[in-house]
Protein backbone atom coordinates (compact mmCIF):
# COMPACT_ATOMS: atom_id res chain seq x y z
CA UNK A 1 0.00 0.00 0.00
CA UNK A 2 1.32 3.42 -0.98
CA UNK A 3 0.86 6.61 1.04
CA UNK A 4 0.05 9.97 -0.51
CA UNK A 5 0.74 12.62 2.11
CA UNK A 6 -1.73 15.50 1.83
CA UNK A 7 -0.56 19.05 2.40
CA UNK A 8 -4.12 20.31 2.95
CA UNK A 9 -3.73 20.54 6.72
CA UNK A 10 -0.45 22.41 6.29
CA UNK A 11 -2.07 24.95 3.98
CA UNK A 12 -4.96 25.46 6.40
CA UNK A 13 -2.46 26.53 9.06
CA UNK A 14 -0.94 29.90 8.30
CA UNK A 15 2.58 29.37 9.59
CA UNK A 16 5.79 27.70 8.37
CA UNK A 17 4.08 26.28 5.28
CA UNK A 18 7.21 25.91 3.18
CA UNK A 19 9.16 24.31 6.03
CA UNK A 20 6.35 21.86 6.78
CA UNK A 21 5.87 20.87 3.14
CA UNK A 22 9.59 20.27 2.86
CA UNK A 23 9.44 18.17 6.03
CA UNK A 24 6.68 16.03 4.49
CA UNK A 25 8.59 15.68 1.23
CA UNK A 26 11.59 14.28 3.11
CA UNK A 27 9.57 11.36 4.49
CA UNK A 28 9.01 8.00 2.83
CA UNK A 29 5.52 8.89 1.64
CA UNK A 30 5.17 7.94 -2.03
CA UNK A 31 3.47 11.14 -3.22
CA UNK A 32 2.53 14.62 -2.07
CA UNK A 33 -1.24 14.93 -2.45
CA UNK A 34 -2.28 18.39 -3.65
CA UNK A 35 -5.92 19.35 -3.13
CA UNK A 36 -6.66 22.17 -5.57
CA UNK A 37 -9.83 23.94 -4.41
CA UNK A 38 -11.54 26.74 -6.32
CA UNK A 39 -14.21 27.50 -3.69
CA UNK A 40 -16.92 26.83 -6.28
CA UNK A 41 -16.99 23.08 -6.80
CA UNK A 42 -16.74 22.50 -3.04
CA UNK A 43 -16.67 24.75 -0.02
CA UNK A 44 -13.26 25.19 1.46
CA UNK A 45 -10.25 27.42 1.50
CA UNK A 46 -9.44 28.50 -2.04
CA UNK A 47 -6.00 27.39 -3.15
CA UNK A 48 -3.91 30.44 -4.01
CA UNK A 49 -2.22 29.06 -7.13
CA UNK A 50 0.82 31.34 -7.29
CA UNK A 51 1.54 30.88 -3.59
CA UNK A 52 1.25 27.10 -3.85
CA UNK A 53 3.49 26.91 -6.91
CA UNK A 54 6.10 28.93 -5.02
CA UNK A 55 5.85 26.66 -1.98
CA UNK A 56 6.39 23.60 -4.16
CA UNK A 57 9.16 25.06 -6.30
CA UNK A 58 11.99 22.96 -4.86
CA UNK A 59 10.03 19.80 -4.03
CA UNK A 60 11.15 16.63 -5.80
CA UNK A 61 8.56 14.18 -4.44
CA UNK A 62 6.02 13.06 -7.11
CA UNK A 63 2.78 15.05 -7.01
CA UNK A 64 -0.69 13.52 -6.82
CA UNK A 65 -2.92 16.39 -8.00
CA UNK A 66 -6.59 16.30 -7.00
CA UNK A 67 -8.66 18.94 -8.78
CA UNK A 68 -11.74 20.00 -6.82
CA UNK A 69 -12.63 22.63 -9.40
CA UNK A 70 -15.24 23.44 -12.02
CA UNK A 71 -12.83 24.84 -14.63
CA UNK A 72 -10.88 21.64 -15.18
CA UNK A 73 -9.01 22.81 -18.27
CA UNK A 74 -7.50 25.89 -16.66
CA UNK A 75 -6.08 23.88 -13.78
CA UNK A 76 -4.76 21.12 -16.02
CA UNK A 77 -2.84 23.81 -17.91
CA UNK A 78 -1.38 25.13 -14.67
CA UNK A 79 -0.38 21.82 -13.10
CA UNK A 80 0.85 20.03 -16.21
CA UNK A 81 4.03 22.11 -15.93
CA UNK A 82 4.89 20.22 -12.73
CA UNK A 83 4.59 16.87 -14.56
CA UNK A 84 2.71 15.22 -11.68
CA UNK A 85 2.37 11.48 -11.35
CA UNK A 86 -1.43 11.86 -11.49
CA UNK A 87 -4.00 14.53 -12.30
CA UNK A 88 -7.41 13.57 -10.95
CA UNK A 89 -10.65 15.42 -11.68
CA UNK A 90 -14.13 14.89 -10.22
CA UNK A 91 -16.75 13.07 -12.23
CA UNK A 92 -19.32 15.50 -10.79
CA UNK A 93 -17.48 18.48 -12.31
CA UNK A 94 -18.02 17.64 -15.99
CA UNK A 95 -20.58 16.27 -18.43
CA UNK A 96 -17.81 14.84 -20.61
CA UNK A 97 -15.29 12.87 -18.53
CA UNK A 98 -13.85 11.15 -21.62
CA UNK A 99 -12.70 14.49 -23.01
CA UNK A 100 -10.67 15.28 -19.91
CA UNK A 101 -9.33 11.74 -19.68
CA UNK A 102 -7.89 12.05 -23.17
CA UNK A 103 -6.68 15.61 -22.56
CA UNK A 104 -4.61 14.51 -19.57
CA UNK A 105 -3.34 11.36 -21.28
CA UNK A 106 -2.09 13.40 -24.24
CA UNK A 107 0.16 15.25 -21.79
CA UNK A 108 1.85 11.99 -20.80
CA UNK A 109 0.35 12.19 -17.30
CA UNK A 110 -1.64 9.44 -15.62
CA UNK A 111 -5.30 10.32 -15.19
CA UNK A 112 -7.66 9.70 -12.30
CA UNK A 113 -11.35 10.28 -11.64
CA UNK A 114 -12.51 11.21 -8.14
CA UNK A 115 -15.98 10.43 -6.87
CA UNK A 116 -17.76 12.07 -3.94
CA UNK A 117 -19.55 10.01 -1.26
CA UNK A 118 -23.06 10.89 -2.43
CA UNK A 119 -22.48 9.98 -6.10
CA UNK A 120 -23.42 6.46 -7.23
CA UNK A 121 -20.25 4.45 -7.70
CA UNK A 122 -21.72 2.99 -10.91
CA UNK A 123 -21.32 6.43 -12.53
CA UNK A 124 -17.68 5.47 -13.03
CA UNK A 125 -18.42 2.30 -15.03
CA UNK A 126 -18.16 3.78 -18.55
CA UNK A 127 -14.68 5.14 -17.84
CA UNK A 128 -12.95 2.40 -15.85
CA UNK A 129 -11.21 0.96 -18.89
CA UNK A 130 -9.75 4.39 -19.77
CA UNK A 131 -8.23 5.60 -16.52
CA UNK A 132 -5.21 4.95 -14.34
CA UNK A 133 -6.72 5.73 -10.95
CA UNK A 134 -10.03 6.01 -9.10
CA UNK A 135 -10.06 8.31 -6.08
CA UNK A 136 -12.78 7.28 -3.63
CA UNK A 137 -13.62 10.17 -1.35
CA UNK A 138 -14.34 8.80 2.12
CA UNK A 139 -15.22 12.24 3.46
CA UNK A 140 -17.09 15.21 2.01
CA UNK A 141 -14.46 16.91 -0.18
CA UNK A 142 -12.88 20.17 0.93
CA UNK A 143 -11.64 20.04 4.53
CA UNK A 144 -9.14 17.90 6.39
CA UNK A 145 -9.85 16.29 9.77
CA UNK A 146 -13.27 14.79 8.98
CA UNK A 147 -14.38 11.33 10.04
CA UNK A 148 -14.26 8.34 7.70
CA UNK A 149 -17.56 7.54 5.94
CA UNK A 150 -18.22 3.84 6.44
CA UNK A 151 -19.91 3.02 3.13
CA UNK A 152 -16.60 3.82 1.42
CA UNK A 153 -15.56 0.24 2.23
CA UNK A 154 -18.28 -1.16 -0.06
CA UNK A 155 -17.26 1.26 -2.82
CA UNK A 156 -13.64 0.14 -2.67
CA UNK A 157 -14.67 -3.53 -2.77
CA UNK A 158 -16.95 -2.83 -5.75
CA UNK A 159 -14.07 -1.27 -7.68
CA UNK A 160 -11.74 -4.09 -6.74
CA UNK A 161 -14.27 -6.65 -7.98
CA UNK A 162 -14.77 -4.88 -11.31
CA UNK A 163 -11.01 -4.56 -11.79
CA UNK A 164 -10.47 -8.27 -11.25
CA UNK A 165 -13.49 -9.30 -13.32
CA UNK A 166 -12.62 -7.14 -16.32
CA UNK A 167 -8.83 -6.97 -16.19
CA UNK A 168 -8.79 -3.20 -15.63
CA UNK A 169 -5.53 -1.60 -14.58
CA UNK A 170 -6.59 1.40 -12.48
CA UNK A 171 -5.23 1.99 -9.01
CA UNK A 172 -7.74 2.46 -6.18
CA UNK A 173 -6.99 5.46 -4.00
CA UNK A 174 -8.99 6.48 -0.93
CA UNK A 175 -8.99 9.91 0.68
CA UNK A 176 -10.56 11.05 3.93
CA UNK A 177 -10.42 10.13 7.59
CA UNK A 178 -7.47 7.76 7.11
CA UNK A 179 -5.46 7.02 10.22
CA UNK A 180 -3.99 4.02 12.04
CA UNK A 181 -7.45 3.04 13.32
CA UNK A 182 -9.35 3.25 10.01
CA UNK A 183 -6.56 1.85 7.84
CA UNK A 184 -7.76 -1.75 8.20
CA UNK A 185 -11.08 -0.74 6.61
CA UNK A 186 -9.36 0.31 3.38
CA UNK A 187 -6.75 -2.45 3.16
CA UNK A 188 -7.97 -3.30 -0.36
CA UNK A 189 -6.93 0.13 -1.63
CA UNK A 190 -3.64 0.60 -3.48
CA UNK A 191 -3.00 4.19 -2.33
CA UNK A 192 -4.20 5.94 0.80
CA UNK A 193 -4.29 9.69 1.24
CA UNK A 194 -3.64 10.95 4.74
CA UNK A 195 -3.69 14.57 5.85
CA UNK A 196 -4.25 15.53 9.49
CA UNK A 197 -3.12 12.15 10.87
CA UNK A 198 0.32 12.93 9.47
CA UNK A 199 0.62 16.69 9.59
CA UNK A 200 -0.97 17.29 13.01
CA UNK A 201 1.89 15.29 14.50
CA UNK A 202 5.34 16.62 15.32
CA UNK A 203 7.16 13.80 13.52
CA UNK A 204 5.59 13.07 10.14
CA UNK A 205 7.74 9.99 9.52
CA UNK A 206 6.51 8.26 12.68
CA UNK A 207 2.93 8.63 11.45
CA UNK A 208 3.77 7.40 7.97
CA UNK A 209 5.53 4.39 9.47
CA UNK A 210 2.31 3.51 11.27
CA UNK A 211 0.44 3.54 7.97
CA UNK A 212 3.07 1.69 5.94
CA UNK A 213 3.86 -0.97 8.53
CA UNK A 214 0.34 -1.77 9.68
CA UNK A 215 -0.37 -5.51 9.80
CA UNK A 216 -3.88 -6.72 9.02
Amino acid sequence: MQVSGSILGILEKNENKKEKIEQLSQTTCDYLHLDIIDGIFVEGKITATEELLALLQDIKKPFDVHLMVTDIGTYIDIWKEKQPAYITFHIEATENPSYWIQSIKHLGIKVGIAISPTTSISALNPYLDQIDLVLVMSIVPGKSGQSFIENSVDRIEYLQHLREENGYSYQIEVDGGINADTLSKVKSADIIVSASFITNAEDYQVQINQLKNKEF
